[in-house]
């Protein structure tokens, strides 16, 4: 038997857990407030190396417990500097996550991923080719942001003047509404200034509109919400945003007007892939206005990322300018995105489970032989 089924990890508990976790053995409160520091804040995974911690505590804890990362199996960079990494969790399960610099290149975003595939099939996603695995554990998600610290070097925490990785994007592979415990649980301890310490001003979630977890999730941890939108009617949102059929545009917008904290210092990001004759035109623009009328809003715009098999392509950039343009002259922020990593496959919506795609190539190319596999020929 190995740590993985012997001994519990620490990474992802919260800090209630972490305490009841000490008392089990015997531990007091400040055993967990020690740990935490040298978890969150310092990103050490040896005990031994947790010097304010007696030798002698520091072999009963590493008898029982162990701080443990996902295993990073590929990491990749990308011409402009984007970095990817592919991760592997306990069970064998992977995932990707992704850092994103700004423009200037001296601080970014890490995206992270909170299922293993998505619930979700939006027609214009790549991950959404992917059926859902599983949702990820709350170690999983957090041990994301502290793999790519690990990659960068940046441990202990940085003040906020000097960190490298600034900000958080729940935009990765899955839902988070649909795993929102495990999400909340994790971003609660990214925001824990005793730990990593980003602000939740600093991280933003994005959904694609699981209305009922909406209030709860601003309730709960205040971050920025982002809206993945991609349409400005029920009819083409029901063809390429399956979800829209449960909860349709006019109950989405209604949680948008009532998300707390909504303002203007705080405004709903509205995400739009702008897909080649399907919601490029000005007057998609004009409705998307009507849309959001009253809303604290703001637009980001994403030119389509092709991938293998997509049925959708780019529109040219001046449609794009076009239709950015009426968004600006009606007052809002309405940003051009330029994809970053497209050639690591890292861009909106091409994240997908390298294993997966390695998997259906070989499975392709053994259907091509007539080769069976298992009990089925496979691709009949």
């Amino acid at each position: 038997m190995n740590d993985t089924t012997t001994k519990t990890n620490l990474i992802g508990l919260s800090r209630d857990q972490l305490i009841a976790e000490m008392a089990t053995v015997g531990e007091k409160p400040f055993r967990a407030k020690q740990l935490w520091h040298w978890m969150y804040n310092r990103g050490e995974t040896d005990f031994a190396k947790m010097t304010s911690i007696s030798k002698t505590m520091q072999g009963a804890l590493a008898e029982r417990y162990v701080v443990r990362r996902p295993v990073v199996t590929k990491e990749l960079t990308s011409t402009d500097t984007t970095r990817k990494w592919l991760l592997k969790f306990d069970d064998g399960n992977e995932a990707e996550t992704v850092y994103i610099p700004d423009a200037d290149e001296e601080r970014g975003a890490v995206c992270i991923s909170t299922q293993v595939g998505c619930t979700l099939t939006c027609r214009f996603c790549h991950t959404g080719t992917q059926l859902l695995v599983r949702n990820l554990g709350a170690a999983e998600i957090v041990g994301q942001f502290m793999v790519a610290r690990d990659s960068y070097g940046e441990w202990p925490t940085p003040d906020d003047g000097g960190r490298r990785l600034s900000n958080i994007v729940v935009m990765g592979m899955g839902e988070p509404l649909y795993n929102f415990e495990n999400v909340a649980t994790a971003l609660e301890i990214a925001m824990d200034g005793e730990g990593i310490g980003i602000s939740r001003r600093r991280i933003t979630l994005s959904t694609s509109g699981v209305v009922p977890m909406m209030k709860e999730c601003g309730e709960r941890l205040g971050v920025n919400l982002a809206i993945s939108l991609h349409a400005v009617t029920d009819e083409v949102r029901d063809r390429i945003m399956p979800i829209n059929k449960k909860y349709p545009l006019a109950e989405l917008m209604r949680a948008c007007r009532e998300y707390p904290g909504a303002s203007n210092a705080r405004r709903i990001t509205f995400e739009y892939i702008m897909l080649k004759g399907v919601n490029d035109s000005p007057a998609d623009a004009r409705a998307l206005l009507k849309l959001v009328k009253g809303l604290p809003a703001k637009f980001n715009l994403i030119p389509f990322n092709p991938w293998p098999g997509s049925e959708f392509e780019t529109p040219d950039i001046r449609t794009t300018k076009a239709f950015s343009d009426i968004l600006q002259d009606a007052g809002y922020s309405a940003p051009i995105r330029m994809p970053r990593g497209r050639d690591i496959l890292a861009a909106c919506g091409q994240l997908r489970s390298e294993s997966q795609r390695e998997r259906a190539g070989l499975a392709k190319a053994r259907a091509a032989q007539g080769i069976e596999d298992g009990h089925h020929k496979v691709g009949a």
